[in-house]
């Protein structure tokens, strides 16, 4: 469904080593493939962004995997099971191998649904967004066992949440919801319990927006509207709420804006659009306002729903819905300009794609 591959996609932590001439140490790449409860794993080279299954991949997953996570202590992969309401726990070993840690861990209380993972920068709480009940449940992390523990019941929400983000002090999870219009909720967050932040959310924004990201100051906050084919962008205020800018929203001429991406820099901010089989790019002002690339938009295959970056800023990758593959990029940091590296093809349409650093 077009909610699951809307899903939240985040890149977080985990590290391998890697001898080469000049080289850096290896990146790994994982992505989730629901329809055959799997994940696919793969090495990045450092250098070219070009993609080496691992020995091994797919990884099997449980029932409907649909989001993942990676722990910023390197150690821990989570996966959000949509159709085993649970959660899986996997060690990441030094050369990027997964082990799961049984057993699975429910996300409780009626919760239904998984597809949403969200986590704070030290890796100390876990938000899960339960599509099919409208809540969030919440999770305290162990430190040394990435094992999970219930903190409360679920949450409601009132919307099906359809993405979650974080903000980059963890202080405020951003959840937004579909319909016409569609709304932003906002939450502070002290020991993981949230409490809606008042006065103003929810927040309106355009209709069904599936796409959602701040950029790493946590000063700018943008939508992807499916619904109207447009961007809104939001200046964050120091409470969390949310001010939209009068140059807000900015009408997009491609179809079916579905996934969010704010390159390292900050400078960069790309959309995919699944109708128009294309990736765009702004140019991100100080004000947080956005200008269209010149060069934009890049060829991105057929039904691009998924974008990530690693971490040296240098290269994105972008997943597929219809003949799934994932898709390398190399990214000029002084340009924006993307050009491709490489396609993978896959067994399933990943919903999820994260990257070790």
């Amino acid at each position: 469904m077009l909610k699951k591959a809307a899903a939240l996609f985040l890149v977080c932590a985990g590290i391998a080593t890697w001898v080469g001439c000049g080289a850096t140490s290896s990146r790994y790449l994982y992505a989730a493939i629901p329809a055959s409860s799997e994940i696919v794993a793969y090495r990045e080279d450092p250098n070219s962004g070009v993609l080496t299954a691992l020995a091994g991949s797919p990884i099997t997953a449980g029932s409907g995997v649909h989001s993942l996570l990676i722990h910023p202590s390197k150690k821990f992969l989570y996966a959000a099971n949509s159709g085993g309401n649970d959660i899986s726990l996997f060690t990441i070993s030094t050369a990027g191998k997964l082990t799961e840690v049984t057993p699975r861990t429910s996300v409780g209380n009626g919760a239904s649904d998984p597809t949403l993972l969200a986590m704070d920068a030290v890796g100390g709480f876990l938000y899960v967004g339960n599509s099919g009940s409208n809540n969030i449940s919440v999770f305290s992390i162990d430190a040394s066992s990435g094992a999970l523990t219930a903190v409360g019941i679920p949450f409601q929400i009132g919307m099906s949440p359809t993405n979650m983000q974080l903000s980059p002090s963890g202080g405020v999870l951003y959840v937004t919801g579909g319909g016409s219009p569609g709304f932003i909720e906002a939450f502070s967050l002290v020991q993981g319990v949230p409490t809606p932040i008042s006065p103003g959310s929810p927040f309106p924004t355009g209709p069904n927006p599936y796409g959602l990201v701040l950029n790493s100051s946590g000063t700018f906050l943008y939508t992807a509207n499916f619904g109207d084919k447009s961007i809104s962008e939001f200046a964050i205020k120091s409470d969390g709420s949310l001010k939209e800018l009068s140059s807000s929203p900015v009408g997009e001429t491609y179809t079916g804006p579905l996934a969010l991406f704010i390159d390292k820099s900050g400078a960069y901010l790309y959309v995919a659009n699944e109708g128009s089989t294309n990736l765009a790019a702004y140019s991100i002002g100080s004000d947080g306002s956005l200008t269209p690339l010149t060069s934009s938009p890049f060829s991105a295959g057929s039904q691009p729903s998924v974008i990530t970056g690693d971490a040296s800023g240098k290269y994105l990758f972008v997943g597929n819905q219809s003949s799934p593959v994932v898709q390398s990029f190399s990214l000029n940091t002084g340009t924006g300009v993307l050009t491709s590296i490489a396609t993978y093809s896959l067994a399933g349409t990943p919903t999820s794609i994260v990257i070790t650093p």
